[in-house]
């Protein structure tokens, strides 16, 4: 491919991010692209910047669905568990047909702390939780004691229940 300029690959690469269906990463695109994965990450966050809805997971950029023609409900749960229990509480989740859409912790310097998340499927799970081992990061829970919300969606109320209900079997759900 030769190499683009500005605009014109940045429309490349919103073209590209619609016909994929999982996240690619910024070196994959610089790659495809013949730039620097800096220019990648300058050209998503100017895409971002004009409401492009793209998705920084640890897999990769990813383009959300156009939700208006998308039928699921959402629910934001409070949680509350160690770090260690991280990949039981989102198996759980993505087993019961839920997707964890991202994670928030209310820092006491820095206010709400929000990160994406978007694990569908035990695949994605083991992604992210390789992604989190290979580059030694926290989880965001330690910062708060464990407590933390996740923003869930799912298909229907009943699947997105079901989710709610298996984490709150294992303890995992804060309830008032």
């Amino acid at each position: 491919m030769k190499k683009l300029k500005g605009q014109e690959r940045r429309e490349w690469i919103l073209s590209f991010l619609k016909e994929q269906n999982q996240p690619i990463t910024g070196t994959e695109l610089a790659k495809l692209a013949n730039v620097s994965r800096q220019v990648i990450v300058n050209d998503i966050t100017l895409l971002k910047a004009t409401n492009i809805p793209i998705i920084s997971t640890s897999q990769g950029y990813i383009l959300m669905p156009n939700k208006e023609n998308m039928m699921y409900v959402q629910k934001r749960v409070a949680c509350r568990h160690q770090s260690k229990d991280s990949e039981n509480e989102l198996l759980t989740l993505v087993d019961a047909g839920v997707t964890v859409e991202n994670v928030t912790v209310e820092h006491p310097v820095y206010g709400e702390i929000s990160s994406s998340i978007m694990v569908s499927n035990r695949h994605d799970v083991e992604l992210f939780l390789k992604k989190v081992r290979e580059t030694e990061a926290s989880f965001l829970l330690e910062l708060t004691s464990g407590i933390h919300l996740h923003l869930l969606s799912a298909p229907n109320e009943e699947i997105l229940n079901r989710g709610i209900d298996a984490i709150r079997r294992k303890g995992y759900l804060i309830e008032e």
